[in-house]
């Protein structure tokens, strides 16, 4: 398995793993519970330049056959410049206006989404793609690591607080709370 930087043709796997991660998210940009859609909405991000969810701002883990993971990450002091191409294409194709939460902030690199194959999940593709993003911002760049992590989902915690991740407070996104965690560099 090698881990890389995304590229555009990357988009259609970019849009179905970010889509697994952030699925409920994407219908209340879209409106409405349609998967057809809000992989249509995710693939159009992925493949644009410029906005948090493009091919720009990823990685994947990829084996001789496919791409395996992908994850969507940036500085947190760009969140307001990336989120907005996302909002004025939900306000303009979708008629919906959002206001968000902010989910980072600066002084971190944020993890916005990560999503694996279903039939790759639990065979340490996900650990070994976090464990290479921790080597390449933390270890080598010094930098911080952030994410969102839902109160609920005690086993992704779990994986986060094993790999070295510490707790850095509470936020709110869309409504949901989740636990905020960073490795530090």
């Amino acid at each position: 398995m090698i881990i890389r930087k995304a590229t555009l043709q990357d988009s259609a796997f970019i849009a179905t793993h970010l889509l697994l991660a952030m699925q409920e998210i994407v219908y209340k940009f879209v409106g409405e519970k349609d998967p057809a859609i809000a992989n249509e909405l995710m693939l159009h991000f992925a493949k644009m330049e410029g906005n948090q969810y493009s091919y720009q701002n990823c990685w994947v883990a990829e084996d001789e056959k496919e791409v395996l993971a992908s994850v969507n990450l940036y500085d947190g002091a760009r969140l307001h410049e990336l989120r907005a191409p996302v909002l004025e294409h939900i306000r303009r194709q979708f008629n919906r206006e959002l206001k968000p939460e902010d989910e980072t902030e600066a002084g971190e690199y944020y993890i916005d989404s990560f999503g694996v194959n279903p039939d790759k999940q639990g065979k340490g593709v996900g650990s070994k793609m976090l464990q290479f993003l921790i080597e390449e911002f933390v270890n080598k760049r010094n930098e911080t690591l952030g994410l969102l992590v839902d109160e609920e989902n005690a086993n992704a915690r779990r994986l986060y607080l094993r790999l070295g991740f510490k707790s850095a407070g509470k936020k709110t996104l869309f409504g949901k709370n989740m636990d905020h965690l960073q490795l530090k560099g």
